[in-house]
């Protein structure tokens, strides 16, 4: 997962939902397979494996998938022939050209002075390497990404930086916008300022000796330089270091040998549930691929794939659908949203309804959000009531979407947000320990089950989704 949106929970507020209970009623325009729905996602709650063998398969048969690789193809590959074992149509990899950052196998860290040991690191995605050597130099302590902006010029000079924050957990994950700078910009703000390498506390909230990778970037005409991430362990004992120093230097030595591979290729893989409409614009169900090189991508967000494409089949089981369901899965999200960005330009000219998209885990949902609570209130509330006996609280936040539908803000369509309980999720964000056995069955099954119920309704909904108003196209005239 890369930068979620941030939104002002100051300015939210949730809406009583009209029952707990639910009812036929619920899918009042959805058509006679409504009430099969309805109990196909209650079955969900209870015994869906649909979404497990995704993410069980892809995690054991394909493992990391690091984008513009050979193993992101092998996932790819793989996805496709699930989907169409399955019974999806219109199964494709839509190829795309990036460039390609892979990490290499050196990654070592070690405080030279005051208090000489090794320290757990791995680089940031786009790092320079250093030299075969190494680079020793001394380290300045930056507590927070504004204490680095307002560095003295040449205080960083042929020095190392280090970056903390103070990242905790939260439930709706907010805190990756409040520490996710030390990332995302530090390492380029500290070699504008002549740093010679940059190492962060992880974005990350576990106690692991598991560095949080990810990608950074660089400021224009800004050369990169040596960027890596500690564990949150290693990195307090560096803080501990300085404290102790009493004034002496802290130096490091730090070894990397990433390199850029050049533009390969990497590609989306889509599938479609074909409605009985197909002149009505789709739903979009979309996850990412791709992981990072060091797991094999579980919760990030193998899970989401196995959720979206969970939810699609058993919309379809309850009967065809009146609009077609398409799958996204996104490639290269972790390492710029390639794949989004591609996946719009290709598709700009054919309409989407609505999009949704899981990728934060596999944590029960616990809100619904939408972007047309004014301008399709009905639509909106219908879907509160069928999700609140799934533990789904209403809320009148609007929906901005996760990072790989673009398509739906490039079109300003409707967008739907089905947020998960992100407590433990960067536990393992970006970590070895991004590993199935971390999924907990009962909560993916709530997961598939809420998702189900929106879905349906969604696909079978005739008028905009956005703003409910009538839709010209070619009557469905086939039977139910």
């Amino acid at each position: 997962m890369t930068l979620p949106s941030t939104r002002s929970t100051a300015a939210a507020f949730l809406i009583a939902t009209a029952s707990l209970g639910f009812s036929a009623t619920v899918f009042a325009q959805a058509g006679q397979d409504a009430r099969n729905v309805e109990q196909i996602a209650d079955g969900a709650l209870q015994n869906d494996r649909i979404a497990w063998d995704f993410v069980e398969g892809i995690t054991t048969e394909v493992g990391p998938r690091q984008a513009g690789t050979e193993a992101e193809l092998r996932g790819r590959l793989w996805a496709m022939d699930w989907l169409r074992e399955r019974g999806f149509t219109n199964v494709a990899d839509e190829p795309f050209e990036m460039e390609t950052w892979v990490p290499g196998d050196v990654a070592r860290a070690r405080v030279t002075a005051p208090f000489a040991q090794d320290l757990v690191v791995l680089p940031l995605g786009t790092s320079a390497a250093t030299s075969e050597s190494g680079i020793e130099a001394e380290v300045v302590y930056f507590r927070s990404v504004e204490d680095l902006r307002n560095a003295p010029e040449g205080l960083l000079d042929g020095r190392i930086a280090y970056i903390s924050h103070e990242m905790r957990p939260s439930m709706d994950g907010s805190h990756y916008g409040f520490a996710g700078p030390a990332r995302w910009v530090g390492p380029g703000i500290a070699a504008s300022k002549g740093a010679v390498a940059t190492v962060i506390k992880s974005v990350g909230t576990d106690y692991h000796r598991n560095p949080h990778t990810g990608g950074t970037g660089w400021p224009e005409g800004v050369e990169p330089t040596p960027a890596a991430a500690l564990s949150v362990p290693d990195a307090e004992n560096l803080e501990r270091m300085f404290a102790r120093a009493e004034g002496q230097p802290v130096t490091m030595r730090l070894e990397l040998n990433p390199r850029r591979l050049g533009t390969t290729t990497s590609g989306n893989v889509v599938g479609e549930i074909v409605g009985r409409n197909p002149s009505l614009p789709p739903v979009l169900l979309a996850c990412h691929l791709d992981s990072w090189w060091n797991s094999p991508g579980a919760f990030d967000d193998g899970a989401g794939c196995g959720i979206a494409a969970a939810a699609a089949l058993n919309v379809a089981e309850a009967g065809q659908p009146l609009r077609t369901i398409r799958i996204l899965f996104a490639g290269a999200e972790e390492v710029g949203l390639y794949g989004s960005v591609a996946y719009s330009e290709a598709h700009i000219d054919e309409p989407i309804a609505v999009a949704l998209e899981s990728d934060f885990g596999a944590d029960r949902i616990w809100r619904f959000e939408s972007n047309f609570l004014e301008g399709n209130r009905d639509l909106h509330e219908r879907i509160a009531r069928s999700v609140a006996r799934f533990g789904v609280a209403n809320s009148a936040i609007v929906a901005t979407g996760g990072a790989d539908i673009n398509i739906a803000r490039d079109q300003q369509t409707a967008i739907i947000d089905l947020q998960q309980d992100g407590t433990r999720y960067f536990d393992l964000h970006h970590t070895p320990d991004d590993t199935l056995d971390k999924i907990d069955p009962a909560q993916l099954r709530q997961n598939v089950a809420v998702w189900t119920a929106v879905v349906g309704i969604l696909a079978n909904e005739p008028r905009s989704i956005k703003t409910g108003a009538p839709v010209p196209s070619v009557p469905d005239t086939s039977a139910r």
